[in-house]
């Protein structure tokens, strides 16, 4: 039998698959493996120094402590370092 009779004989709507495989069934009688023998050997890429936290953590070493220190010299600027002559115009007499 051809092919295109066993496409033209079906009603419109989905296209069938001429070689008969369903995926659908497929995926659904596969459903979740109750046992995956990898599980041990993969799971320390999930724990201790290679968790998510701490892969991101690692990713900015010193950003912690740069950030701290910024910070404080902001501070430090805006408290100690202020221009006397800020706001006072430029007149004639200024320089």
């Amino acid at each position: 039998m051809y092919p295109t009779r066993i496409l033209r004989a079906q009603p419109h709507g989905e296209k069938p698959n001429i070689t008969g495989f369903d995926i659908r069934k497929f995926a659904h009688s596969a459903g979740q493996p109750r046992y995956d023998p990898w599980e041990r050997a993969e799971a320390w890429r999930y724990t201790g120094q290679f968790s998510r936290w701490n892969r991101f953590k690692g990713a900015f070493p010193g950003l912690g402590i740069a950030t701290v220190a910024f910070v404080a010299y902001l501070g430090y600027e805006q408290l100690f370092l202020k221009d006397e002559h800020h706001g006072d115009g430029h007149g004639e007499g200024h320089h």
